[in-house]
């Protein structure tokens, strides 16, 4: 599931920047695999839980594969929704010269989750809590973008709608880091048996005033 949920990321943006509808017809049939597993994972680890009645670390992985299963579905959700944009933006308007940062915001997000994915791979929690600390990195991309399409749509009225399709691939994008910081807090618990304490590191407004992407 790990590996379908990050190649939709990649591809969904990747349909996005080179305008590609086959890829986007695509990942949207795909997407049916990734709802297909969880109902598998679902359904084995209630098995497991109903059959054997796990307890402590046993019980904590039944759990959190529940928990990373939907996770993972989610992630696979959005990129099918930014696909589904994408071929919108593909019959419209020539795409904005923010493209660029729509990709580079897509490359960080798929980064992220590549990484709690492979710290979970290797049982290793450090790196999952490096991707928690760094949640901040994707709201700043985020912030910057949003700000940035707002301003290019006033100040070009024939792009308010291209501009709003990429807002809401920005959005998705945004989403997608969450469920990242989301699996390297459910590895956490997984691999240690505490919750993390404290809030997710985020990054203010004022913090993002004259910000790039």
């Amino acid at each position: 599931m790990g590996g379908l949920a990050e190649a939709q990321v990649v591809d969904a943006v990747d349909a996005v920047v080179r305008r590609d509808v086959p890829l986007a017809q695509a990942l949207i049939v795909r997407d049916l695999r990734l709802d297909t597993l969880q109902s598998e994972v679902e359904q084995r680890a209630l098995d497991l839980i109903e059959r054997h009645r796990p307890v402590d670390v046993d019980l904590r992985r039944a759990i959190s594969t529940l928990k990373l299963a939907m996770n993972l579905e989610r992630c696979g959700d959005l990129a099918r929704n930014i696909a589904k944009r994408s071929l919108v933006l593909s019959s419209g308007e020539p795409l904005l010269p923010l493209t660029g940062a729509i990709e580079r915001m897509g490359r960080l997000v798929a980064a992220r989750l590549r990484e709690v994915l492979d710290a979970y791979a290797a049982g290793d929690v450090e790196p999952a809590l490096d991707v928690w600390r760094r949640d901040g990195e994707v709201d700043e991309h985020y912030e910057s973008l949003f700000r940035e399409l707002l301003a290019f749509m006033t100040a070009h009225p024939g792009a308010v709608e291209t501009g709003a399709h990429l807002l809401f691939v920005a959005k998705n994008l945004e989403r997608i880091g969450d469920h990242a910081t989301n699996i390297a807090e459910i590895l956490h618990f997984q691999m240690t048996g505490r919750e993390l304490i404290g809030e997710r590191p985020k990054v203010s407004l004022p913090q993002l005033e004259g910000l790039k992407s």
